[in-house]
């Protein structure tokens, strides 16, 4: 999370220090972009836990 909130702090910092609208338009899709990764990561590592921890799978 402590990378996900620096990344998001830096684009937050370069979409406010641009004036080119091209540049503002690359950060914000690329602050888009990073918030779905996490989210994947997010949901991916729930769906890790929810397989360990499920009882098929306690069986050999």
């Amino acid at each position: 999370m402590e990378t996900e909130n620096w990344v998001q702090e830096q684009l937050n910092h370069l979409m406010a220090a641009s004036k080119d609208y091209r540049q503002k338009a690359l950060f914000q899709e690329t602050k888009k972009l990073f918030q779905e990764q996490y989210q994947r990561i997010e949901q991916m590592e729930g769906e890790l836990d929810g397989r360990i921890w499920s009882p098929k799978e306690w069986s050999d």
